[in-house]
Order: structure tokens, then C-alpha cells, then sequence
């Protein structure tokens, strides 16, 4: 009988003519290779953002600000941080009707309480419109500490 199933199997490829086959297991290496960097690279780029977008242990919130006569004008924050019993330093600043910084003044927060409202006037070098808090640390410049 001919034409039977056992006559239309694929035919055998000639020997050496188009090298040996691939062992499935080296792909499988890779794949896995691939999962574990993908892993640690994901988890790194998770632990940069926790750290640089966390809360911040010194934080200030502009409450008011209202103009004086001279090119000045009068700020009140309040500062919250984790720690009542470390110094800190705010920056403050006043901006021309351009946006651009136009006085900049660095605020000492002593140690005390958690909360602190505090209250400074910010000499510019023109009319400012606005004023606001440019950041806070913990890193105290040296000619702002008292000896």
C-alpha cells in the first residue's frame, strides 16, 4: 500500500549539513538571567525614588507674606520636622513680577518645638510680588550657628 502514513513523515535532513541543534536549556538560562536583572533594576530604581521622594524630616509651608515700604517684604512660615530637638535652617526668598529670585534671606529654626511659626522681612533688589520658601535642612551653614 502506498501513500500510507508511514510514507508522508518529514524527510530526514542530511547529516552535518546544517550543524546540531540547539539545547533548550540555553535559552532557559537566559530567560532567568533576564528576570534577575530586571528584578534588580527595578528594585533599585524603587529604593531612589523612596529615598529622594519620601517625606522630608524639615519641611516649611508659606502661611503669609505681605509687602513693606524699601523693596521688602514680610514672610510667615510654619516648619514641621521629625526631630523638636535638632536646629534647622529655611531658605526664603521674594520674586520680582518676572518670576525671577530677587532677595534670598536664610532663616535659623532653633531646637524646640515640632512646630515653629516664624515670622522675617526679605530686603530685594527691585519691587518684589510674592514671596516663598525655597527649602529647609538640617545642615546648618557655620556663620548661622551660635557658638
Amino acid at each position: 500500500m502506498a501513500g500510507g502514513p508511514a510514507e508522508t513523515a518529514a524527510p530526514a535532513l542530511p547529516e552535518g549539513r546544517y550543524g546540531t541543534g540547539r539545547a533548550k536549556t540555553s535559552r532557559r538560562w537566559r530567560r532567568w538571567l533576564f528576570l534577575a536583572v530586571a528584578l534588580l533594576v527595578s528594585g533599585l530604581i524603587a529604593w531612589v525614588a523612596y529615598v529622594n521622594l519620601g517625606s522630608a524630616p524639615i519641611d516649611a509651608e508659606r502661611i503669609a507674606f505681605s509687602e513693606k515700604p524699601g523693596n521688602a517684604m514680610e514672610i510667615t512660615i510654619n516648619v514641621t520636622r521629625d526631630d523638636d530637638n535638632r536646629p534647622g535652617v529655611c531658605i526664603v526668598r521674594v520674586r520680582d513680577k518676572t518670576g525671577a529670585e530677587s532677595g534670598r534671606k536664610e532663616l535659623l529654626i532653633p531646637a524646640g518645638v515640632k512646630y515653629s511659626r516664624m515670622t522675617t522681612t526679605i530686603k530685594s533688589i527691585g519691587e518684589p510680588v510674592t514671596a516663598d520658601v525655597f527649602g529647609c535642612s538640617y545642615d546648618i551653614p557655620r556663620y548661622l550657628s551660635t557658638p
